[in-house]
């Protein structure tokens, strides 16, 4: 069995004439990652690898999350790959995780998060939000083979509130 982490990046300030690439999270995003990771962290096996987008928000969040479950920052592997939205991009980088791994977190950005969640998983979900966190489980030995995937716990913010 695999069972995939998907976490969509906290809310991100587009208030500055930055890159997209380069948006920081803004108070808000914080708090929202500090109030999901609390529910996440009893979620989460004792190994596993931690993926995340190189952008800026993603980092931000994937360093919150860390932080938080006591995950060594070293040990992120951020990707550059993973700063997409497309959820055929996002299906062949979880794809080609190692199959010695059996519990995979990425984190990274929508559309490619919620259209992923809607193709592999077991029931519609309109929109994963900024913080949003998404639990998946394919009966299968190797991530290359994942197809229908169930869809065992979701965290949004909005439901901690």
């Amino acid at each position: 069995m695999k069972l995939l982490y998907l976490i969509r990046h906290a809310k991100s300030s587009w208030s500055s004439p930055l890159n997209d690439v380069d948006r920081p999270l803004t108070n808000r995003g914080i708090q929202d990652a500090h109030m999901v990771s609390a529910e996440v962290f009893h979620e989460l096996p004792e190994a596993y690898l931690f993926w995340s987008s190189i952008a800026k928000r993603a980092t931000e969040t994937a360093t919150l999350l860390a932080q938080n479950v006591s995950f060594p920052l070293e040990s992120i592997q951020f990707k550059a790959e993973l700063y997409t939205f497309d959820d055929r991009k996002l299906e062949q980088i979880i794809k080609s995780c190692p199959d010695s791994c059996d519990h995979l977190i990425v984190c990274g950005h929508n559309e490619a998060i919620t259209n992923f969640v809607n193709k592999f998983g077991d029931r519609f979900i309109d929109n994963v939000p900024t913080s949003g966190f998404v639990k998946l489980a394919f009966n299968v030995n190797s991530w290359k083979d994942i197809t229908n995937g169930q869809i065992l716990r979701t965290i949004f913010p909005k439901e901690l509130k």
